[in-house]
C-alpha cells in the first residue's frame, strides 16, 4: 500500500517536535532538525504503519529539502540584493577577504594534511570557510545585537561570503558535476558559470523598469505562480550548465530586491523558505547513519579546532581594520564561527559528484558542533574575551576602564 502521505506527514510531525524543543530550550532550530533526521531514517524500526526508515517517501523529501536551498537562497537574495552588495564599502570588502582568505586556506591546509584528494580538498576548504548566516541572524536578533558597532561588519562579512559562495559554487560545480579533468574543461566550465552570472545580473538590473510593470499584477495567485516560474526556471536551467540551482535562485532573489515589488515577494516566500528550508534540514539527516559517524569523530574536531582559531584571527583583523574595539573585533570572530546551510550545500555538492562518502558523516558532525558552540560562544562573547584578554592583552587594563564606566553610570 502506498503510505507516502503518511510518512510525509510524519516526517512533518518529528520537524516540528524538533523546532518546539528547540524553542523550549531557546537555542538554535538546525541542529534539532538534523539530529531528528539522524534519528530515524534507514536503521528505524516501523511501527505499524508508521514507517520511520522513510524508504518510499525519501525521493519526495529529498525534493522538498532541495526546494529549501531554492528558497533559503532566493531569499538571502532578495534580503541583500545587488546595489546593497555595491555600497558595501571599503572596509566590508578588506574584512571580507581577510576573513575569506584566512578560513580558506586553513581548509585547504586541513584538507592537505588528513591526506585527501583535490577535488575533496576543495569541497572541504568550501564546507569550513561559509558561515551560517540563518543562524548568525538569528543570535543576532535573539541577543539584541543589531545596534552594536561590530554588527554593521558582521552582516557585510556574511554578504562578502555571499559572493565567494557564488562564484567558488560555480567554479567548483564545473569541476566536480562536469567531470572535466583538464585544466582547459575547468576554466571553460567556470567561465560558462561565471558569464552566466554576470549576465543575470546586468541584464536584470537594466530590465528592473520592465520588471516593476511585468509584477505589477494584482492577483495574489499569478504573482506567486510567475516569481515560483522564475525562480524555477533560472534554478533548473542553472544546473544545466553546471552552476549549482541554488545559485541561480540566489540570483533571482539579488535581480528581484532591486524591484519595488521586493517587500510583496519576501512576504510571500518567507512562509515557504521556513517549511521547506526546516524539511532541508530534517533529509539532510536523513541520509546520514549515526554509526557511520565515528569515523568521521576526530575529523570533525581537528576542522572544529581549526574554524575557532581562523574565525577568531579574522574577526580580530577584520575589526582592527575597521577601527573596531578589540572587544567589538572579539565579538565579530565569534558570532560568525557557527557553520549550517552552505556547509551542508557544499557536501551535497561532494554527494552529487560522487566523492569519497566521509564528505556527508564529516560535514554532519562538524555542523552540528558549530551550530551549538557557535551560539553559545556569542552569548558569552563578554567571558570569553576577557579570558583571552587576559592572556594576549588585546585591550589594556579592561577591568579598571569598566569600573569607571559603571561609576560614572551610577553618578559617582
Amino acid at each position: 500500500m502506498d503510505h507516502i502521505v503518511l510518512e510525509v506527514g510524519l516526517a512533518i510531525v518529528l520537524i516540528a517536535i524538533a523546532g518546539l524543543l528547540s524553542s523550549k530550550l531557546r537555542f538554535s532550530v538546525i541542529p534539532f532538525y538534523i539530529l531528528m533526521g539522524m534519528a530515524v531514517g534507514p536503521h528505524a524500526p516501523v511501527l505499524w504503519h508508521f514507517d520511520f526508515r522513510f524508504i518510499e517517501s525519501a525521493p519526495l523529501i529529498e525534493f522538498m529539502g532541495r526546494l529549501g536551498v531554492l528558497f533559503l537562497l532566493f531569499y538571502l537574495g532578495l534580503e541583500f540584493s545587488v546595489g546593497r552588495l555595491i555600497k558595501s564599502g571599503k572596509s566590508i570588502a578588506i574584512g571580507g577577504t581577510i576573513y575569506i582568505v584566512i578560513n580558506f586556506t586553513l581548509g585547504v591546509l586541513f584538507g592537505v594534511l588528513t591526506g585527501f584528494p583535490l577535488k575533496e580538498i576543495l569541497i572541504i576548504a568550501g564546507i569550513t570557510t561559509i558561515s551560517s548566516s540563518a543562524i548568525v541572524a538569528k543570535v543576532l536578533v535573539d541577543l539584541k545585537r543589531t545596534a552594536n558597532p561590530e554588527t554593521e561588519m558582521i552582516l557585510g562579512i556574511i554578504m562578502f561570503e555571499d559572493v565567494f559562495l557564488a562564484v567558488y559554487i560555480s567554479i567548483l560545480s564545473g569541476l566536480v558535476l562536469s567531470g572535466s579533468t583538464s585544466i582547459g574543461g575547468v576554466v571553460l566550465s567556470a567561465l560558462i558559470a561565471l558569464g552566466f552570472m554576470l549576465f543575470l545580473i546586468i541584464v536584470g538590473r537594466k530590465a528592473v523598469p520592465l520588471l516593476n510593470r511585468l509584477l505589477n499584477i494584482r492577483s495574489n495567485e499569478l504573482f506567486a505562480l510567475v516569481i515560483f516560474g522564475a525562480l524555477f526556471v533560472v534554478a533548473g536551467f542553472s544546473e544545466t550548465i553546471h552552476v549549482a540551482e541554488a545559485i541561480g535562485a540566489l540570483l533571482v532573489g539579488l535581480v528581484l530586491a532591486e524591484t519595488e515589488h521586493m517587500k510583496r515577494i519576501e512576504h510571500l516566500i518567507l512562509p515557504f523558505r521556513d517549511f521547506f528550508g526546516a524539511i532541508f534540514f530534517f533529509s539532510f539527516g536523513l541520509t546520514i547513519d549515526p554509526l557511520s559517524l565515528g569515523g568521521a569523530v576526530w575529523l570533525s574536531l581537528g576542522a572544529v579546532a581549526l574554524t575557532l582559531f581562523g574565525n577568531y584571527l579574522a574577526g580580530m583583523l577584520a575589526g582592527r581594520t575597521a577601527g573596531l574595539s578589540p572587544k567589538a573585533s572579539s565579538n565579530i570572530g565569534l558570532t560568525i564561527v557557527s557553520r549550517g546551510e552552505f556547509s551542508i550545500i557544499m557536501a551535497n555538492l561532494g554527494k552529487a559528484g560522487a566523492l569519497m562518502t566521509i564528505i556527508q558523516p564529516f560535514a554532519a558532525l562538524y555542523v552540528l558542533l558549530l551550530a551549538i558552540l557557535g551560539p553559545i560562544l556569542t552569548k558569552e562573547s563578554k567571558t570569553v574575551f576577557k579570558l583571552l584578554n587576559a592572556v594576549f592583552r588585546f585591550s589594556k587594563e579592561p577591568g579598571k576602564q569598566a569600573e569607571k564606566k559603571q561609576k560614572l553610570s551610577n553618578g559617582g
